[in-house]
């Protein structure tokens, strides 16, 4: 999509929201005032809480991102998962800043009216989308060197992404041409900075090589020259045969196999923070009388220990201990035996703190000490760590993240026991997926999913 043309899109929604939101805020506080003959200062802080809050969500969900506002079925999604978090921030605010001199009114005015005007919001970024590219206004005409495997592909994408971009033709040797094209050839490779001008081409990509036709400098010079932007798509084909992911170090392209966002230090910084303050909330609302309270009745359903410390496989392939409620009586093969159904091994209270996910509470300290992660791939015992790393090929690239207390696998049905290879390879991809795509939000909606399937009950809590 033409660059001028996303950042006229995304100034205009972005300045349409915060419109809207205001104008909702004024409206709703005159009648509030021709009813009540009112204003209180609460109204003002609320207001600029609505706006920061506002702006705090989309810009953590990076809603206005060029790659989500590209697609109006991905953008509207997205609208609506910032607008949930937006009213979960400001409900946080009233109940922790005691906000009763608001109206309660007022605010479900205000809830009720943004999500409706987000969703005509979104109607209008799509008239204005559909607008501007009827009457073709910052449109970008694309010429392709090379007629092969890479430009048809090339082709489709474009075509997907389609707004404002005209695929003009191809510039290829008539007799490397073996069949039919979607697009005319409408030159020899020599003369394409020539046809791109009859054209008015805005930008030519190439899917040929310097290295396989040296002619390749000498275009990239003309385009220079000739004010028309030239890109290079490299053939990666042959020797890596899935998505590869390029990043520069100075000025020396790197290629990785995947894309992992907690590879950037401060998105790790970020994880680790919200890590600390979410297990210290735990431990000090939860934990402080959970521990005591389950304690006593773990003591007295079976006597033992009142902790169960197992050695697990942490990150970088690191052991560490990590804690449970005891649940079951002590055995010889604690270490090695994962827990089934019916197994004989657990103690009254222990089937159901299991049941609940209460034996995992400990795991919060792990969490406060560095070894795990409130949400992450979860740790599995040294046996299990070591059999099926030879057995499943990605295996150990789960180990790239700090285990956690829950993840994208166990929300997606892949907790408790793996019967089957199959099961566990299912547990690896959704691992490794959600590596690929960490983001805070992502981690807020695990947290709330897991809480919801506990309430609901799950079949593979045992």
């Amino acid at each position: 999509m033409n660059n001028r043309f996303l950042r006229l899109i995304q100034v205009c929604v972005l300045t349409l929201d915060l419109l809207t939101l205001n104008l909702l805020v004024i409206l709703s506080q005159s009648w509030m005032e021709r009813v009540n003959g009112a204003y209180s200062l609460e109204y003002a802080r609320f207001w600029v809480w609505l706006n920061a809050s506002w702006i705090l969500v989309t810009w953590l969900s990076n809603l206005y991102y060029e790659k989500h506002i590209i697609s109006f079925e991905n953008f509207s999604r997205r609208s609506m998962h910032a607008y949930f978090y937006w009213v979960v921030l400001l409900m946080m605010y009233l109940f922790f800043t005691h906000q009763f001199g608001l109206s309660r009114l007022f605010i479900a005015i205000i809830f009720m009216c943004q999500g409706i005007m987000l969703l005509i919001n979104r109607f209008i970024y799509l008239l204005i989308r559909s607008y501007y590219k009827r009457r073709n206004l910052f449109i970008r005409k694309v010429m392709i060197i090379g007629y092969n495997d890479t430009a048809k592909k090339l082709v489709s994408y474009l075509e997907e992404e389609g707004m404002n971009t005209e695929i003009v033709g191809f510039c290829e040797e008539p007799e490397n041409v073996y069949e039919l094209s979607n697009y005319p050839i409408v030159s020899s490779i020599a003369n394409t900075i020539e046809v791109s001008h009859h054209h008015r081409v805005n930008e030519i990509y190439s899917t040929i090589a310097p290295e396989q036709d040296s002619g390749i400098y000498q275009l990239m010079k003309e385009a220079d020259q000739a004010c028309i932007h030239f890109r290079l798509i490299p053939d990666l084909s042959y020797f890596v045969k899935r998505v590869v992911y390029i990043s520069y170090l100075k000025d020396m392209p790197v290629l990785s196999l995947r894309q992992e966002p907690l590879s950037d230090a401060g998105n790790r910084i970020r994880k680790r923070l919200f890590d600390i303050i979410f297990s210290i909330a735990v431990i000090v609302f939860l934990l402080s009388w959970l521990v005591p309270l389950l304690a006593l009745f773990i003591w007295l359903d079976s006597r033992g220990p009142i902790f169960f410390k197992q050695p697990r496989t942490g990150q970088g392939k690191k052991t560490f201990n990590c804690f449970k409620f005891r649940s079951m009586r002590e055995s010889k093969d604690a270490h090695t035996m994962q827990a089934s159904r019916n197994d004989k091994r657990l103690t009254r209270l222990g089937k159901f703190i299991r049941k609940t996910s209460l034996d995992e509470m400990p795991q919060f300290f792990n969490v406060l000490r560095g070894d795990m992660s409130v949400v992450g791939p979860r740790p599995h015992m040294l046996k299990h760590t070591n059999d099926y790393s030879k057995l499943i090929d990605q295996y150990m690239v789960r180990q790239f993240l700090k285990p956690g207390i829950t993840g994208w696998a166990q929300i997606n049905g892949f907790r408790g026991e793996t019967r089957t290879i199959e099961e566990m390879e299912g547990r690896v991809d959704h691992d490794i997926w959600y590596m690929e795509n960490w983001g805070l939000w992502l981690d807020l909606r695990i947290i709330f999913l897991t809480g919801f399937n506990v309430f609901k009950g799950e079949k593979k809590a045992f």
